[in-house]
């Protein structure tokens, strides 16, 4: 499990609209990944909006913020395109990073148990090393939360 203080693991994945979001095309630059278990669900949703609305004032900052789930990219595309949201959102099917960052956990609902994506994210500075984690992150909570952290990096 990565924390505080780790390098952050390297990534290539294939993102909505036709991008790809590489970690070695970010060197030198603060990012934020962020973890959602689906797309166009009503938390994931409440999220992404809110990093949307707060996307200047983030790029203000110099943060490139990525969005991560384990969605195909069809229906991340989607959803990109309902809310008009402009950062990447990158499928990871395979749940590759998210096994790294170890978001993908055994959850229950109902009483029944099963993998899926916890809600996390990471704010990584400029040398690729983590500076915040945020576990099970309340999604109207997060966009204040990283802007806090990120205008201190």
């Amino acid at each position: 499990m990565i924390g505080v203080g780790d390098k952050a693991p390297a990534f290539h994945m294939e993102a909505s609209r036709g991008r790809e979001v590489d970690s070695a095309a970010l060197k030198g630059r603060p990012y934020l990944l962020y973890f959602y278990p689906k797309a166009d669900t009503p938390g994931c949703t409440t999220q992404a909006c809110g990093i949307q609305e707060a996307l200047p004032q983030l790029g203000g900052l110099g943060l490139t913020v990525i969005g991560i789930s384990p969605d195909p990219v069809s229906k991340i595309d989607k959803f990109a395109d309902k809310f008009g949201l402009d950062f990447p959102l990158a499928s990871d099917p395979e749940h590759v990073l998210a096994d790294q960052y170890g978001t993908w956990v055994e959850k229950s609902m109902y009483g029944r148990t099963y993998f899926g994506m916890e809600r996390s994210s990471f704010l990584v500075d400029g040398e690729g090393v983590v500076r915040a984690v945020w576990r099970k992150v309340k999604p109207a909570e997060h966009a204040a939360l990283v802007a806090k952290a990120a205008a201190a990096l």
